[in-house]
C-alpha cells in the first residue's frame, strides 16, 4: 500500500471515530458545557465593557463640568 492511501485510511478511521464521538451523550453535553460557559463569559465581558464606558462617560462630564466653572 502506498504511503498516500494509508493516509486515507487513517483519514476515515479518524472520521469514522469522530462521528461515532460525536453521537454520545457524554460529548453533547460537554459542548453545551463549553458554549453555555462562552455565552457566559460573552455576557459578562458585556457587562463589564459597559460599566467601564458609563465610568469613562461620567469622568468625561465631571471634567467638561470643572471647565464650565473655570
Amino acid at each position: 500500500m502506498t504511503d498516500g492511501g494509508k493516509k486515507v485510511l487513517w483519514g476515515v478511521a479518524a472520521g469514522l471515530a469522530a462521528a461515532a464521538l460525536m453521537r454520545t451523550d457524554t460529548f453533547r453535553k460537554g459542548c453545551s458545557k463549553i458554549i453555555a460557559g462562552g455565552l457566559q463569559l460573552k455576557d459578562d465581558a458585556k457587562e463589564y465593557f459597559e460599566t467601564i464606558k458609563e465610568d469613562a462617560e461620567d469622568v468625561k462630564a465631571e471634567n467638561e463640568a470643572k471647565k464650565a466653572k473655570a
